[in-house]
Formats: structure tokens, sequence, C-alpha cells
């Protein structure tokens, strides 16, 4: 066979034709229209060549047939837990599905967009993805005593109306950002610096989450503020260490305070209790010295009436009275002048003895009673009336 001969490798043992080669379309449109029409009830292609204009219609619509089913296929969706369906007719509302599967007019006629209704969405004011990546513009504020406050915050919310938050509003996202921001500049601006970053962090949340649902209710956006959270509130890196001085005078301040007031809760009550003491010892004394005068001036009365009757044995007695009381708490020396002895002897080592262990010894507690001077009066009026009697 020479090597220019078209039929060259186009013809084998058992005389067939393209083997090896290029595949025959007609061939292949034949079979295909063979099959088509033995699926639904046609007869088979006519032997080769090209299909006839009933063959080639049947097989355009079976494909037909099969788009629309895939068409109309395309409108089954499934709307999840948690999820609500949108579904739009040439873009305009027209419901909202609940979970579950779901069916609308396929596109261009009808489009479904999902919604998650339970997502917690995050926006960040202030910073971005970390506390140390600051957003200067929306961070620094000013407070009421114009003071600049650095701030960083996350705002978490969630959805309530889908239609509202799909169509009220371009960017809903962005609008939370934005009341957040507007929220928060208005209430640090009416509040004081040391209240915003000490203890008034959660009143200034709970103040700017409220705030925010104001205004998002107002531009009808469909979401719900769930949680405000303060990240961090501090002065601005220039004069950090200035206010870390003035927050230790303010500590130091209030540690000497405290430290006086537990000095006052110590002291004070101690000085009450010692008054109060005082007060009544002085109440009991003046009971007992009234007490004590009633009862002398009854006695006096008493030995008035006993005098009136025998006043020299009253006299005597009351001389008596007066003599062991004052003997009794004094050193004594007895001398017998009948006993014809000239020469004295005085123990003066002894009498000053017994003097010094009479002064050093303890006193009672309590107070002698008054009687004594009264005695003492008496016994004198009692010396001065028998001296008149003795007198001739």
């Amino acid at each position: 066979m020479a090597w220019n001969d078209p039929d060259w490798g186009n013809k084998n043992s058992g005389g067939n034709r393209n083997v090896g080669g290029p595949p025959d379309l007609d061939e292949l449109w034949r079979k295909v229209n063979d099959k088509l029409g033995g699926m639904f009830g046609g007869k088979g292609g006519n032997g080769g060549g090209m299909p006839s204009a009933g063959q080639a219609f049947g097989g355009m619509g079976v494909v037909a047939a099969i788009a629309l089913l895939v068409w109309i296929g395309s409108g089954f969706y499934i709307v999840n837990a948690g999820e609500r369906g949108v579904v739009m007719r040439f873009g305009k509302y027209v419901e909202t599905t609940e979970p579950g599967p779901r069916w609308h007019m396929p596109f261009p006629v009808e489009s479904a967009k999902i919604v998650n209704m339970e997502q917690v969405r995050t926006v960040e004011v202030g910073y971005r993805n970390s506390v140390k990546t600051k957003v200067l513009k929306e961070s620094l504020m000013l407070t009421d005593d114009e003071n600049i406050i650095d701030i960083q915050f996350a705002v978490q919310y969630t959805l309530k109306d889908p239609k509202a938050y799909l169509f009220n509003n371009r960017d809903p996202d962005a609008s939370v950002l934005q009341s957040a921001e507007t929220a928060i500049r208005e209430i640090v601006g009416k509040s004081k610096m040391d209240f915003v970053i000490n203890e008034g962090r959660a009143e200034v949340a709970a103040k700017a989450s409220k705030l925010m649902q104001e205004i998002l209710d107002h531009y009808q956006t469909g979401i719900i503020i769930s949680k405000v959270t303060m990240q961090n509130a501090q002065p601005p890196e220039q004069v950090q260490a200035s206010f870390d001085d003035a927050v230790k005078a303010g500590q130091d301040k209030e540690r000497q305070k405290n430290e006086g007031q537990a000095y006052a809760n110590d002291v004070i009550p101690k000085a009450r209790g010692t008054a109060s003491r005082l007060l009544l010892e002085a109440e009991g004394y003046k009971q007992r010295v009234e007490t004590s005068a009633i009862g002398d001036a009854a006695r006096f009365e008493q030995i008035v009436a006993e005098y009136n009757k025998s006043p020299a044995v009253t006299r005597d007695r009351l001389y008596l009275d007066a003599m062991q009381q004052i003997y009794s708490s004094t050193s004594k020396v007895l001398v017998d002048q009948k006993g014809g002895n000239s020469m004295l002897y005085l123990p003066l080592d002894k009498i000053i003895q017994q003097s010094a262990e009479h002064a050093n010894a303890p006193k009672p507690v309590a107070a002698p009673e008054p009687t004594p001077s009264v005695d003492t009066s008496r016994s004198r009026e009692a010396f001065r009336s028998r001296e008149r009697e003795t007198r001739p």
C-alpha cells in the first residue's frame, strides 16, 4: 500500500471504516434519536443519514421538558430552624416563610433570600479585631468635664424583622455602627471622666444599649440590641502617666480617709462609753449624797428629840462616839501616872513604823460616810454645853 493512499489507516481485516479515525456525526445522531424514540414509544431511526423533521422536533421537545422540570425544581428551597425565608417577585417583597421545605416561582420571576434570625452579629467601635488595633476617630470622645477619653466597646445584636432588615435600610450593619457611636458619644458627653473610667462602666453600657435601640427602632432597621460590652476606657496615651499619678493620689486619699474613719469608729464609742459611765457615777454620787443628807437630817431630828429629853446622857453619848471614831484611826500611847514611875518610855520607832504602815495601807473603794463629821460637830457642841454647865 502506498504511503499516499487516502484510505490508509481506515481499513482493517473486516473491511470496516472509521476505526481509529474521527467519529461519524451522522451515526451518533441516529443512535441518539433511536434511544430517545425508544424511551418515548417512537420508532427507531431510518437506518442512517440525517434525522427527519418529526424526529428532530421530538428530540427538542424532550430537551425542553427536561429543562422545564429543572427550572421548576430550582424553585424549591429549605428554611432551617432559626431562619426565615424572604420571597421577592421581580425584586419586590412578597412574603416571609417559616422554617421547613418551601417553593417559590423560579428565577427570574421570584427569588428567595434566607435570613438567620438567631445569629449573634457583632460590631466593634473604636477598634478592629483587637483592642490594640485602635481606630482613633471612633474611640476618642469628649467628656462633660472637658477631658478626652479613649473608649473601645463591642455591640452584639440579632434580628427581629427580616423584611425591615433587608428593605428599610441600604446597609443595616453600618447603621448599627453609626448608632452605637452616636449613642456612646452622647452619654460620655454628659458624664465625668472618672465616672466613665472607674465605677460607671456598666451604667454607661446600659444607657448606650437603650439609646441605640431607640435610634434603630426609629429608623425601622429590624435589629434588636442584645448586649453592649465595654472593652476598654482610659485616657489618651499621651497623658496616661499623669492620669496614673492622679489615680494613685486619689487612692491614697481614700486610704487615709478610711484609716481616719476607722480610728474615729474606735475612739468615739470609747469616749461615749466613758462619758456615759461618768454620768452614771455622778448620778449615783448625787443619789448617795442626797440619801445620806436626808438620813443625817432625820437622825439629827431624832437626836434633838432625845437631847431634849435627857441632855446630859445625850452629850456623854455623843462625846464617847466622837472619841471612838477619832482614836480608832490614830496611834495611841497610854501613860499610867499612878504607877509612880517618873521615867517614861515612848517607843517612837514603833509609833513611826505603825504610822507608815497605816499610811501605805490601801484605802477602801467606797467613799466614807459623812456621819463622822456630823458626830464630831455634835461632840464639840456637847463639850461646849458641858463647859457652860460646869462654870460657876
